[in-house]
């Protein structure tokens, strides 16, 4: 359905639902991480960007981390370097680092604030080690047992950190003038070494930092699902603790819904794991009563 063929009566019933969204959510910051089809696909490209202005229009303020995996890949074959994973985390050594931070702090970030700006906002864009907003320290993955030291295997895959602190001064101060703050998952120790983190992660750390009104990432499936495919959605902590023990959660699902839940336990009033797949996907899950994704409240 496109806008031309709807009737006056459901553009205002439209308009009617969204209304007291709009008022409970002005001056409230949702942290959005922005990744999967909705960063390579064109169409939906321009509508995260239109509902992300039309956000910021409205008085919410509208904070974007983003990833950047695919296009990290397609620079590392265009140089001739294999991509290699453990655990589901890329091994970054020091050339890696070099293109992850070129990628995601350069050409990912500055096409997303152009992108924004297009549409009528006033995005900046930053990476954790701007302002010290990202304080990081490095990962440790363990493997197997040592049947030598009976302890398990350190697996050290390079320059791949966590979130040690988030000092949020530079995005308060970017909301307070009218900017769109976009992030780069990249942090930095008190060594200046940086580090490529999980996006998820940073922004669920950061809504936490910010005490957000919402936490929404989006994802390339409909949301958390049952076992007849349908989206659950209206979850309390306890409900998604109970799916996670019964396995009724699992596989790729496990670390975002883990994001939503440290998330709402922390003080954040609800997560949202949503379909980037659906245009205006943003607008639809926080301004109407059905939404397009999982909903997770504490």
């Amino acid at each position: 359905m496109t806008l031309s063929n709807i009737s006056v009566q459901q553009r205002a019933s439209i308009l009617a639902e969204a209304l007291p969204y709009l008022k409970r959510f002005r001056k409230k910051t949702i942290v959005v991480k922005y990744g999967g089809n909705a960063m390579v696909d064109e169409g939906l490209k321009e509508s995260f960007a239109r509902d992300i202005v039309l956000m910021k229009l409205v008085g919410i303020n509208p904070v974007i981390v983003h990833g950047g995996g695919p296009q990290i890949n397609q620079l590392l074959d265009k140089i001739g370097k294999e991509s290699q994973f453990v655990k589901g985390m890329r091994v970054t050594d020091r050339e890696t680092m070099d293109v992850v931070e070129m990628v995601l702090g350069g050409l990912v970030n500055k096409d997303i604030v152009n992108l924004v700006n297009r549409h009528g906002g006033k995005a900046v864009g930053l990476s954790g080690k701007d302002g010290g907003l990202i304080r990081a320290r490095k990962m440790v993955i363990t493997g197997d047992n040592d049947p030598a030291l009976n302890t398990p295997e350190i697996i050290d895959i390079g320059h791949v950190g966590e979130v040690d602190s988030v000092d949020p001064e530079i995005v308060k101060l970017l909301e307070s003038g009218e900017f769109i703050p976009v992030i780069a998952p990249i942090g930095v120790d008190g060594h200046g070494q940086t580090y490529n983190i999980n996006a998820d992660i940073v922004a669920g750390t950061l809504a936490r930092t910010l005490m957000a009104e919402k936490l929404i990432l989006m994802t390339n499936t409909a949301g958390v699902l049952d076992e007849n495919g349908n989206v659950m959605t209206g979850l309390s902590a306890t409900e998604v603790d109970q799916l996670v023990k019964s396995g009724a959660i699992h596989g790729g699902m496990l670390p975002k819904v883990g994001c939503a839940l440290d998330a709402v336990k922390s003080g954040v009033r609800s997560a949202h794991i949503i379909d980037g797949r659906v245009e205006h996907a943003l607008l639809l899950e926080v301004f109407s009563d059905e939404g397009v994704g999982t909903l997770i409240t504490g």
